[in-house]
């Protein structure tokens, strides 16, 4: 059984026939996972934008909140490691679909490598005005206090700021490709065997020293994910 992984669907985020094409791709790799897959790794921004009021959640993407549930309902492992647009990710899907929420990062061991994944947004020691912003856009108290807005207020408010933060990113992806590198290097040198990132938006594939530097790219442009099969694992295109 093979192992997945993609990220940066962002979800709600393009035109109507743009929305068509990512979830027709979606569900075509979902369908795959479905077939031979043991386990899926969302690597951040499923979603374009995701909040979790006491008692609303963002209606639009149930239909691929569903598709999720029911790999779990299959027996599929299901884990989905916090974006930078989806860092706001509460206690629902994990209590009403199962899947296994992580914070920043997550590392296991699946035959026999050792794998650390991150989404990667702040990752570039260059980015420092991001790193501020994060650090507020987290803060528990923040978060409380936007939860006081009401949903038909905060939701369009927070899209606003999701596209207003895909406009400071956008282009700066190149900037940050080496410092990814090297992120991934200095894992690769504390003994895991594979790094896979997100953020990016560029599929990337690069053996370094004893291991291998993945970055997922995305279902928006490349459409690209990776699969690890009997312990090797490849950079993919749907």
């Amino acid at each position: 059984m093979a192992v997945y992984f993609f990220s940066d669907v962002h979800l709600g985020a393009a035109d109507k026939a743009g929305e068509e094409q990512k979830i027709a791709k979606l569900y075509t790799l979902l369908s795959k996972i479905k077939t031979d897959g043991s386990k899926v790794f969302i690597l951040g921004d499923l979603f374009d934008f995701w909040f979790e009021y006491k008692h609303a959640i963002p209606k639009e993407h149930l239909k691929i909140v569903f598709q999720l549930a029911s790999l779990v309902e299959q027996g599929k492992e299901v884990h989905y490691i916090s974006g930078n647009h989806d860092f706001w990710l509460g206690e629902f899907l994990s209590r009403e679909t199962g899947i296994a929420i992580h914070r920043d990062f997550f590392e296991f061991t699946e035959e026999g490598k050792r794998i650390f994944m991150i989404h990667g947004d702040g990752l570039s020691p260059s980015d420092w005005g991001y790193r501020i912003l994060k650090k507020i856009l987290r803060n528990r108290f923040n978060i409380w206090l936007f939860r006081k807005i009401p949903p038909d207020w905060g939701i369009p408010l927070a899209r606003f700021v999701s596209s207003s933060s895909r406009g400071y990113t956008a282009g700066r992806e190149l900037a940050f490709v080496q410092d990814y590198e090297n992120y991934a290097a200095r894992k690769i040198s504390e003994g895991y065997d594979i790094v896979l990132i997100g953020h990016l938006h560029l599929p990337i594939s690069k053996e370094i020293g004893r291991g291998i530097y993945i970055n997922t790219g995305d279902l928006i442009e490349h459409f690209s994910y990776a699969r690890l099969i009997a312990g090797k694992i490849s950079l993919e295109y749907l």
